[in-house]
């Protein structure tokens, strides 16, 4: 049974992350013994989390394309919902919200056709185009600006920019990779995120946003931006068409693309006046907190690894 598990790249690097998860929970009931506090309650919360949020992606991408299609597709719908429910909206627009959520089945469908075109412009395009001429059929022209910035800002950061991620799922699945293109940028991502926080806890002094992200230092950022390097250096062979000098790059793009999503969703909800999107996920937040670095670093990788490595089938 493990021997059959661990047949394909995607399982074995799927087995080292539960094993990492094994490490981490040891290491927080023995921070819960040796140092009972906020710090060690908080950390078992994440941990416990993590479980929760791995084990549904992982069984996501082991079923069917269409299953892992359809997951994505539903990360983004509670994406989406989070980032409406934040902003404000003029009650006029109210029925306009509903074509946001419209837009998300035909966009991942193309995504999952590989229908490279209209993958590229059904959002930015067509939904660019028509949300603002139906707001305009609401006939109030007070805040209109405003009120189409929102809602297209929205589509760009939830459904346009994290579809990517059912469109690295196709293009790894026709290249016999499966899902481990997918993988290998959701694993970084995270793992970038955890490796920026620990040696910016550790060593961090010079601020790099204070206004923006006040815990967000140079030494976090650069120790993140090696050790992901080094780790997409070691699986991005296996998981992609990259070779060693190829996934070197890629994880350096993977890191500084996904600390410009983290900054620029906290400029978001700093301007909104909240701390996380939602509480739905214990010790995270939101589905948006915890998508953040995927919301650039999902299309930057995506168009690095097909523009590099091969157009999709026709």
């Amino acid at each position: 049974m493990i021997a059959d598990f661990l047949s394909t790249p995607v399982h074995v690097a799927i087995a080292g992350i539960f094993g990492l998860l094994i490490f981490a929970s040891i290491v927080a009931a023995i921070l819960r013994r040796a140092a009972p506090g906020e710090a060690a309650t908080e950390l078992t919360r994440r941990v416990n989390s993590w479980w929760v949020m791995i084990s549904i992606f992982t069984f996501a991408i082991l079923t069917t394309r269409v299953v892992s299609t359809i997951f994505l597709g539903l990360m983004t719908f509670l994406a989406l919902k989070e980032y409406l429910s934040l902003v404000p909206t003029r009650r006029v627009d109210r029925s306009v919200l509903l074509w946001a959520y419209i837009a998300i089945p035909p966009q991942f469908y193309f995504a999952h056709i590989e229908d490279f075109g209209f993958f590229m412009v059904w959002i930015p395009v067509w939904m660019f185009l028509f949300i603002p001429a139906r707001i305009t059929l609401g006939g109030v022209t007070e805040g209109f600006l405003r009120a189409v910035g929102l809602l297209s800002w929205g589509l760009m950061m939830t459904v346009f920019a994290l579809s990517h991620t059912a469109m690295l799922l196709s293009f790894g699945a026709s290249r016999g990779y499966g899902a481990g293109p997918l993988l290998f940028l959701v694993a970084l991502t995270q793992f970038n995120d955890v490796a920026q926080f620990t040696w910016g806890k550790l060593f961090g002094r010079r601020k790099i946003l204070p206004s923006v992200s006040p815990k967000k230092t140079w030494e976090g950022f650069l120790g993140g931006l090696f050790t992901t390097m080094a780790m997409a250096a070691l699986v991005g062979p296996y998981l992609t068409p990259m070779d060693t000098r190829w996934s070197l790059l890629a994880g350096a793009i993977i890191a500084m693309a996904g600390f410009l999503g983290d900054v620029t969703l906290s400029a978001t909800k700093r301007d909104l006046g909240v701390k996380d999107a939602s509480n739905l996920i214990p010790g995270h937040g939101g589905i948006l907190d915890r998508v953040d670095s995927l919301i650039y670093a999902a299309p930057v990788f995506f168009h690095f690894l097909r523009y590099f490595f091969g157009q999709p089938p026709p």
